[in-house]
């Protein structure tokens, strides 16, 4: 506290007094015996500029993820750093004025506390908005002075008796029930959304997934699950009957997204589509807008931020994406923090659909492709901004897993589960320095093989590529190399098609990058050669486009193009 009001002199970035805050504080807190796994600690000095307020807030996973929303224990400094206050309080972006004081007459009632907690409204933080809105949030509070800090033992008793008081009113307040415009009858939730850890979803999907008895190994998951998390919007691409639309289906289900209750669509994708409005709606002859289905799942999804909706676009290259897409994409990159909160700018106008609307950070678009001569190839402008994940494996004889199955039970998440928090490089730079230098040293000198073909990538593929490889070192879900060759594999190779010796040149030099091996032609490729290769999957799908290069006299990413 004495130090905070000197640091915001100093440059935001990269100063110390950020990481004692969010990292150091924090790291002591959650070691603390009653801190279980099923808090979130978290804590703030600013986005990017210095906070009046910062504040240190500890969540249960199943009231809330995010401060904007819920209620929660917070400490919350007062503007001039002269005051401690260890609040019960609740997101102030989210929550209605009427629904706050409903709250917190709520907790001050039902909730018996120790003499030294406050139950009243006289906390003081300072003169600013911010500073009188947490003060109208706090239903209770313990107040500390900077020149009279209560002892260690003290400080950790106060904490362990909020924590009690949280926990109790969290009994009583474990059920909600709301309705979608999608089912006829009212649809009921239990409150209790979780936000897993990575490995923790990641195998509860997979388990879930696997118990319906369709067979997809687990890296095919987390690969998909990072895909989401980076961006959401993903490609599943391959031949048909690989089940690139159950994985999806199955995935959604297995986090409490389904058709019955809004959260899962699937939108078939018409050849003669070709513009927006066959998605999000038009005006009628009557002068009447009339909601495309995209539309619908947009409006259910503003209602119920706190739950992921997915939409699966099926046979999406049916039509030229472009034309029927190419809003959709890009509003997906306006996408910028306000306030804390991930928003858009305007997808539909106010005189069109009653409201203006936006895309929510709740929404997850999903489209499956085949390449044949009925579908549409993509644009570079498509392919920049999607994951394209290839579904080509196919194990026929494969049934033990069959006979392992064991039944699963969905797990209502919140949608933090899946959305991101990382929208320009300098969100993940400073808290993962090394693997962002070190993963673009590596693209550096991809770049310098793509460009002899026009087809080098730019900030936006980088800026995703450091996004899904600190998302996976996060969850510590797969080797760095692992995650970077599927990045490769998704992000870059796509972009490569073409008929002349330079698309043969570029495949070979990075066959040479991928592997430290040369390679003459597709049929001397061998298995053996993936062995010691460095990123394997890419290698192999080089080899795959040289020979295809080699027999047709064009190649492409694509298996049928």
């Amino acid at each position: 506290m004495k130090g905070y009001l000197e640091a915001k002199k100093q440059p935001f970035g990269g100063n110390p007094m950020g990481s004692l805050v969010r990292n150091e504080v924090t790291n002591k807190m959650k070691s603390l015996p009653f801190i279980s796994d099923e808090f979130i600690v978290t804590g703030s000095v600013g986005q990017g500029n210095w906070a009046a307020i910062p504040w240190l807030a500890i969540m249960n996973r199943k009231i809330t993820t995010s401060t904007q929303r819920g209620y929660y224990l917070v400490y919350l400094f007062s503007e001039d750093m002269s005051q401690l206050y260890l609040t019960f309080a609740q997101g102030i972006t989210e929550t209605s004025r009427e629904e706050m004081e409903r709250i917190k007459e709520d907790i001050r009632q039902n909730i018996e506390m120790k003499e030294h907690v406050h139950k009243d409204d006289h906390i003081y933080l300072g003169q600013s908005k911010k500073a009188r809105d947490y003060a109208f949030s706090t239903a209770a509070y313990i107040k500390y002075e900077v020149d009279s800090k209560p002892s260690e033992d003290q400080f950790v008793q106060d904490l362990q008796d909020m924590v009690s008081y949280y926990e109790a009113f969290i009994k009583l307040n474990n059920r909600t029930v709301y309705e979608t415009d999608e089912t006829e009858a009212n649809v009921i939730h239990d409150s209790t959304e979780m936000v897993l850890p990575f490995s923790e979803t990641v195998d509860h999907i997979h388990s879930y997934i696997s118990s319906k008895g369709f067979y997809y190994e687990k890296e095919e998951v987390t690969n998909l699950f990072l895909s989401i998390k980076t961006k959401p919007f993903v490609i599943l691409s391959g031949i048909s009957g690989t089940g690139k639309t159950k994985i999806v289906q199955w995935l959604a289900e297995s986090v409490g997204a389904t058709e019955r209750n809004g959260q899962f669509s699937l939108i078939p994708v018409r050849p003669d589509w070709s513009d927006g409005s066959d998605l999000l709606g038009y005006v009628d002859i009557k002068g009447e807008f009339k909601r495309g289905p995209l539309t619908k799942v947009i409006i259910n999804a503003i209602e119920h931020p706190t739950r992921p909706y997915f939409v699966l676009l099926d046979e999406m290259n049916l039509a030229r994406v472009e034309h029927y897409f190419s809003d959709i994409l890009s509003v997906m990159e306006s996408r910028k923090w306000q306030n804390g909160e991930l928003v858009t700018s305007r997808l539909l106008k106010e005189e069109l659909s009653d409201k203006d609307l936006h895309l929510p950070a709740n929404l997850y678009l999903i489209g499956t492709v085949n390449m044949d001569e009925t579908t549409h190839p993509f644009s570079k402008k498509v392919l920049d901004r999607a994951n394209t994940i290839e579904f080509n494996r196919i194990k026929l004889n494969h049934f033990q897993f069959l006979l392992e199955k064991d039944h699963k039970e969905p797990v209502i998440v919140h949608n933090d589960t899946f959305m991101t928090k990382y929208l320009h490089l300098e969100d993940v730079f400073f808290q993962n320095r090394a693997l962002v230098e070190g993963m673009t040293e590596e693209l550096v000198k991809i770049n310098d093989f793509l460009q002899l073909i026009g087809a080098h990538v730019g900030y936006r593929v980088r800026d995703e590529i450091c996004f899904y490889l600190a998302y996976n070192e996060e969850g510590n879900l797969m080797t760095t190399e692992d995650a970077l060759d599927h990045c490769i594999l998704q992000k870059i190779l796509p972009r490569i098609s073409g008929s002349d010796t330079r698309v043969e040149r570029v495949l070979k030099e990075l066959y040479r990058w991928f592997t430290n091996k040369e390679i003459v032609d597709g049929d001397s490729f061998t298995a053996d050669d993936l062995i010691s290769a460095k990123y394997p999957k890419s290698a192999a799908k080089v080899v795959e486009m040289v020979r295809r290069l080699e027999d047709d006299g064009f190649t492409s990413f694509w298996l049928s193009s």
